[in-house]
């Protein structure tokens, strides 16, 4: 059974964007309008489009971000650049490292994904409240996917925006483990935080809006189960989701090129080092793209891989 989740307050959009950009949450009122992620950066035009055309005219005030992987900041520069004052906070440990830019820090590079240098103003501390929407969210520490990612949690209507640690379905890559730095256990802190929060109502950072929270957290909790009995499973689940997500941004290209950008992006050597250095890296890459088309997330024509 699938339970329809409350309705959101008026104050509150939620631009449900897909896969390639994460979901952009618009916020509105007597503290001035506020956006929540801003998604990829060739949908940046049309974050822009979709926030000006809510506002009517009015100003965007405030940018925050769950956390920096390139889907949900992706769209900051070209808000910046539409609203010159607007105020933009990001978590705690990466502050240096926006205001230096330093795109493989950031992920960017080992990812072989692209976000245009932005501007931060301050951080979401956790322990901390934020105002968005004429409301006092409570901000959480939420490692795990992300080692500085935080949550978003409103206690009066029990409203969590909680990035990428928990959607309908699972939760994010646990990107900290392609790096060789065991996470899985803080994924579990995070779900049994999520758990503690007790929210009527989650704004993922990818699909609907959804209410049923303890089916979600059972799911997810499962889905964790599996990957730390065999971390493998996780390794290959994350390098289709990364080439999954780039196909998503190319749509088709011939297959050479798109076996060359995996054998150029370091977070697929990392994962074959990782966990699959038994094969060689060219057969591991091919089998990575058959796989895909296997489940149908792709298709072969000619020569082209193409996104389905």
């Amino acid at each position: 059974m699938t339970l329809t989740p409350p309705a959101l307050p008026p104050e509150i959009t939620v631009f449900e964007r897909g896969w390639l950009s994460a979901n952009n949450i618009l916020l509105d009122g007597p503290d001035g309008a506020a956006l929540v992620d801003s998604g990829y950066c060739i949908h940046a035009a049309q974050t822009v489009a979709l926030v000006e055309s809510t506002l009517q005219g009015r100003p965007l005030a405030l940018l925050a971000n769950t956390h920096l992987h390139s889907d949900h900041c992706g769209g900051n520069a070209a808000l910046q650049q539409r609203w010159p004052q607007l105020r933009t906070l990001i978590p705690p440990g990466q502050l240096q490292q926006v205001r230096q830019w330093d795109p493989v820090a950031l992920s960017y590079v080992p990812t072989g994904q692209e976000c245009p240098p932005f501007r931060a103003d301050g951080v979401l501390q956790p322990g901390q409240t934020v105002a968005l929407g004429g409301r006092d969210w409570s901000i959480h520490a939420a490692p795990g996917h992300d080692p500085h990612a935080v949550l978003l949690f409103e206690p009066q209507a029990r409203l969590l925006i909680a990035g990428d640690a928990l959607w309908e379905n699972g939760f994010g890559v646990v990107f900290p483990e392609i790096e060789g730095d065991g996470a899985f256990a803080e994924v579990g802190a995070t779900l049994d935080l999520i758990e503690q929060l007790a929210p009527l109502t989650v704004i993922p950072g990818h699909g609907s809006v959804f209410g049923d929270v303890p089916a979600a957290l059972q799911r997810a909790r499962a889905r964790l189960a599996g990957f730390e009995a065999d971390p493998r499973k996780h390794g290959r689940y994350a390098a289709k989701v990364l080439l999954k997500y780039k196909l998503l941004e190319w749509q088709s290209l011939p297959l050479a090129q798109a076996l060359a950008w995996l054998h150029a992006t370091p977070y697929f050597g990392a994962l074959h080092q990782r966990y699959f250095a038994q094969s060689g890296v060219r057969e591991w890459a091919a089998a990575l793209v058959d796989e895909l088309v296997a489940s149908g997330a792709a298709r072969l024509e000619d020569g082209q891989l193409i996104n389905a």
